[in-house]
C-alpha cells in the first residue's frame, strides 16, 4: 500500500494520500487549494490515477482543493450526507463504504467539532478530521459546532475503537505525526478532552457565565471538575467510569444530583450556580 500524509504549514493540516500500488487508484483525504500542484505531481511521480477525494468536513481554516482536484483529474468528490455542500459527487451515510481497488474506507459520522464531521476508517488506521487530534479535539464553537456531540463522537465512537487503531488527524500543531487509540484512551489523555470539551460548553452555552469560573483537578486516578454550566448534566451521566458524582444546585433548580454507578438519586441542597463532577477512571 501506497500512503503519504501531507503538512501544509500554512493551516498545520494533514492531507493523506492512498492507494493499493504503484500505477493504481488513489483517494486524497482533506487537500488544501494551495498545495493542489504538489499533489499533482505526487501522483503523476508514483503513477497514480487519482479517482476520489475525501474532505472530513467543511473547513473554517483553509479551502479544500477538491474542486481544482476534480477540475485536473476528473476524480469523484466525496463527503458525509450532512454536509451542507452542494457542489460534492458522493455524500455517505454513517457506515457506508467506498473502495479504492481491494481497499475499503469506511465513513463514521463524528459531528461536535462542526455538525458535518466524518472521520474515516480503514483498517486499522483511522482519519479523524478534527474530531479527535493528538491529545486533544477540536473548537466546538462555530460551524453548528456541539460539545454534547463532540463527547458522544470521541467517547462512544472513536475511543471505543481497538486500541492498535492509528489515529491520522486534519491537524497537529506540536510537530506530531499520528497517535493510537490506546494513547488516546489513557487516563491523562481522556482527561485533557474531557475538561476541553467543559470549556468548550461553556464558550457554547448562553446560559453559562465566566469560563474562568471552571477549575479541574487530576491526581492520576480521580478527576474533579467544577464548572458552571448546566448544560453538561445528560454528558455526565454517560461518562464511562467506575465512579461518578454529579453534583448541581441552581438558582433555577435547587437540587443535588448524585450518579453513582448508573443510579441516580435527587435531593434538595442550597442555591448555588456551581457544578462538580468526581470521576475515578
Amino acid at each position: 500500500m501506497i500512503f503519504k500524509q501531507l503538512f501544509d504549514d500554512n493551516s498545520s493540516t494533514y492531507t493523506y494520500l492512498i492507494a493499493s500500488a504503484n500505477g493504481r487508484e488513489a483517494l486524497i483525504i482533506d487537500p488544501v487549494e494551495e498545495n493542489v500542484a504538489e499533489y499533482i505531481n505526487l501522483l503523476e511521480e508514483l503513477n497514480l490515477k487519482l479517482v476520489k477525494v475525501i474532505d472530513t468536513h467543511i473547513h473554517a481554516d483553509h479551502v479544500t482543493g477538491a474542486s481544482r482536484l476534480k477540475n485536473n483529474t476528473n476524480c469523484t468528490t466525496i463527503m458525509g450526507e450532512n454536509s451542507p455542500a452542494e457542489t460534492i459527487d458522493i455524500k455517505l451515510k454513517d457506515g457506508e463504504i467506498i473502495k479504492i481497488d481491494q481497499l475499503e474506507i469506511k465513513a463514521l459520522y463524528t459531528p461536535g467539532h462542526t455538525s458535518d464531521s466524518y472521520s474515516f476508517l480503514m483498517n486499522n488506521y483511522l482519519f479523524s478530521g478534527d474530531t479527535l487530534l493528538i491529545n486533544g479535539t477540536g473548537r466546538t464553537d462555530f460551524q453548528n459546532g456541539s460539545s454534547e456531540d463532540a463527547y458522544h463522537s470521541l467517547f462512544n465512537k472513536l475511543l471505543k475503537l481497538p486500541e492498535e487503531t492509528l489515529l491520522y488527524p486534519g491537524h497537529d500543531y506540536n510537530g506530531k505525526f499520528s497517535s493510537t487509540i490506546a494513547n488516546e484512551k489513557s487516563p491523562s489523555i481522556k482527561f485533557k478532552l474531557l475538561k476541553n470539551l467543559i470549556n468548550l460548553s461553556t464558550i457554547n452555552n448562553e446560559n453559562s457565565t465566566a469560563t474562568e469560573d471552571i477549575a479541574v483537578n487530576y491526581d492520576g486516578d480521580e478527576i474533579e471538575i467544577g464548572f458552571n454550566s448546566k448544560y453538561l448534566l445528560d454528558i455526565a451521566s454517560q461518562i464511562q467510569g467506575s465512579k461518578i458524582q454529579f453534583s448541581l444546585s441552581d438558582s433555577s433548580s435547587p437540587a443535588l444530583f448524585s450518579i453513582i454507578a448508573g443510579n441516580s438519586t435527587i435531593s434538595q441542597s442550597s442555591t448555588s450556580s456551581f457544578f462538580t463532577i468526581w470521576l475515578t477512571i
